[in-house]
């Protein structure tokens, strides 16, 4: 098990996810949690702020701090909605889309030169592989189940 929990390290490691901030684009830092934010919204752009920290099992303090980091920076727009006041929806501002996007380019050229070297039947095993493993941990009861 050791050998796992240790390729499971690399992994991290490799992909970044322990680094501070996971890129600069556009003159922005933007961390981790933020670029997963902005993925979010992107993808679901008019959706309501407990929906999205929902979606990256966040709690909603940690989330509403980074919005607001986020709103200062002119990177995503916050307004109430019509039929409940109560509930905010969050969108990408212009900087915001133009942000989103130099990240999924950097993301897109970090993986296509990963795959570069494999086969059409190497990329499909590790893709079908990994959407196994998220399935499995979105089912586990153990530890670490992100609410979707």
């Amino acid at each position: 098990m050791n050998e796992t929990r240790e390729l499971f390290q690399t992994f991290t490691r490799r992909f970044g996810l322990l680094n501070k901030n996971c890129c600069a684009v556009l003159e922005e830092e933007i961390s981790l949690v933020q670029s997963h934010l902005l993925y979010q919204v992107a993808k679901h752009p008019d959706s309501a702020m407990q929906e999205i920290a929902d979606q990256l099992a966040l709690d909603i303090t940690t989330f509403s701090r980074q919005v607001q980091t986020l709103i200062k920076r002119d990177l995503l727009v916050k307004r109430p909605a019509i039929n409940d006041r109560r509930i905010h929806l969050l969108r990408l501002s212009e900087k915001g889309l133009r942000v989103a996007q130099a990240i999924d380019e950097e993301m897109n050229t970090y993986l296509d030169s990963i795959f570069s070297s494999m086969t059409s039947f190497e990329k499909a095993h590790v893709l079908q592989a990994i959407d196994l493993l998220n399935t499995k941990m979105g089912e586990s009861d153990v530890c670490c189940k992100p609410c979707l």
